[in-house]
């Protein structure tokens, strides 16, 4: 790559282009899992579409490996690549609500916050994560569970429409109308397809939510965890209750009292009507906690609640499955491995995704598992990188005691790099197929392969 063939490209490209020794481009290459380090050749900020299309061109005419950043929450780091173009849409971050037919147009580079903090001055929202930090984009075209999945189904659910910049350089719209097939494969099957520059999605009725952390000791996880595999089995669509093992961090807001113990916390959000009697309900049935702080709040707020324990530039290492039932003998497992945690920060969470998630058919969009109860992760984080070896066995001893008991694939979001092509074929199930002749389709050459990549069926 000569410098002439990149002056050229850069003076065509209205964003920034970054190359070493230019002074943003340390800051621009470091990605959200520090724990990942990666030095591409290029870093090409789009300010626009039409940014995104060049990008795409070039890296394709090139040569280049390319990686796509949105809003470069990446776990394993797909939104970089070595000696590679990064296409960084970060700053493509607009967001327009339509209150007439409540859906939200969302720009690529956007977050989650980004999009409930417009769509809440409507009482509206999409059915997104936990953490406001997290990119729409990836989030979305891997599937996307969060607080409102039980109510409202997965983020891919409420994904109405796409714009797409395509290996070729082409720019087609997917709807239910146009390019179907396209959108289907979009609708969980990651960044394998294209370029998406525009996301519309239907918003969904959530203002005010009763929510927040009830935390038990770890000595009553046992009893919280029996008690929470059945009521999951017979919750209302709207009162979502997602399971985490960890540790109580040590600094404000949190009690100094119990800095640094173990706990089970169950983190409750209910979205309908006589939502605290709801709560106050389970309260009854369940231990008496290390404190509750479940109350009224903003959907946003609940949304962005756990932000400042996870900022960009942390050591992350994750596992994940998609789990059915919860036995005695997982919760036993469970138990054993979570009293082993490497750091306060690492943690196991189990996340619903049962309720109108499962009113869609495994065929209906590329996301395959609609009968599974949680999705289940397994996160080693720390601040030291001298921790990372630490961090990954920990991870990896707890999940192969678990596994057992759960079902074979996982949400692609939970999955890093080193997970095979056997554990996507697993998560894909019978739709892996036809997302491999899709893939054949809009990409045959697999130009965009930095991802949970699915190779083309040739």
């Amino acid at each position: 790559m000569n410098t002439e063939t990149i002056n050229s490209f850069a003076a065509g490209h209205r964003g920034a282009v970054l190359a070493g020794g230019d002074p943003e481009y340390e800051e621009a290459r470091g990605l959200y899992n520090g724990m990942i380090d990666k030095h591409p050749l290029m870093i090409a900020r789009c300010s626009d579409v039409g940014d995104v299309i060049d990008a795409v061109n070039f890296g394709r005419e090139n040569k280049l490996a390319i990686a796509i950043r949105g809003g470069g929450h990446n776990g394993p780091g797909f939104g970089s690549v070595d000696d590679g173009l990064v296409i960084d849409m970060s700053t493509m971050t607009g967001v327009r609500v339509n209150p007439a037919n409540n859906t939200v147009r969302v720009g690529p580079g956007c977050t989650t916050g980004d999009v409930d903090h417009a769509t809440h001055a409507f009482g509206r929202a999409v059915p997104f994560g936990i953490i406001s930090t997290t990119g729409v984009a990836g989030l979305t075209l891997s599937g996307g569970h969060g607080y409102l999945s039980r109510q409202y189904g997965l983020a891919i659910d409420s994904l109405i429409e796409a714009d797409v910049v395509l290996a070729d350089g082409s720019f087609v719209t997917a709807s239910e109308t146009e390019n179907a097939d396209l959108l289907w494969a979009l609708r969980g099957g990651g960044g394998n397809f294209g370029v998406v520059t525009s996301f519309l999605f239907r918003t969904h009725p959530a203002k005010d939510v009763y929510g927040g952390p009830i935390v038990f000791d770890v000595s009553d996880a046992e009893t919280v965890m029996r008690w929470y595999r059945q009521f999951q089995a017979t919750a209302p669509n709207d009162f979502c209750i997602w399971l985490g093992l960890q540790t109580v961090p040590s600094g404000e807001p949190f009690p100094r009292e119990h800095w640094g113990k173990r706990m089970c916390i169950l983190l409750v959000a209910h979205n309908g009507e006589g939502a605290k009697a709801a709560v106050d309900a389970i309260r009854k049935d369940l231990p008496t906690p290390l404190f509750d702080w479940a109350g009224p709040m903003p959907y946003p707020s609940l949304q962005s609640m756990f932000d400042a324990l996870y900022p960009k530039g942390l050591q992350w290492y994750w596992k994940g499955d998609f789990v059915k039932s919860l036995p005695d003998a997982a919760i036993k497992a469970h138990l054993e491995h979570a009293a082993k945690l490497p750091s306060e920060i690492s943690a196991m969470h189990l996340y619903p995704i049962d309720g109108a998630v499962h009113d869609k058919a495994k065929s209906d969009t590329a996301w395959n598992c609609r009968d599974a109860t949680w999705s289940m992760v397994i996160v080693g984080v720390d601040t030291d990188p001298a921790k990372a070896p630490r961090l990954k066995q920990w991870a990896r001893d707890y999940w192969a005691a678990v596994h057992p008991h759960n079902l074979d694939g996982a949400y692609p979001n939970f999955m890093m790099d080193d997970e095979g092509e056997g554990r996507l074929r697993a998560t894909y199930g019978d739709n892996y197929t036809k997302l491999a002749a899709l893939k054949e389709k809009f990409d045959p050459h697999n130009l965009f392969r930095v991802n949970q990549n699915v190779r083309p069926a040739h």
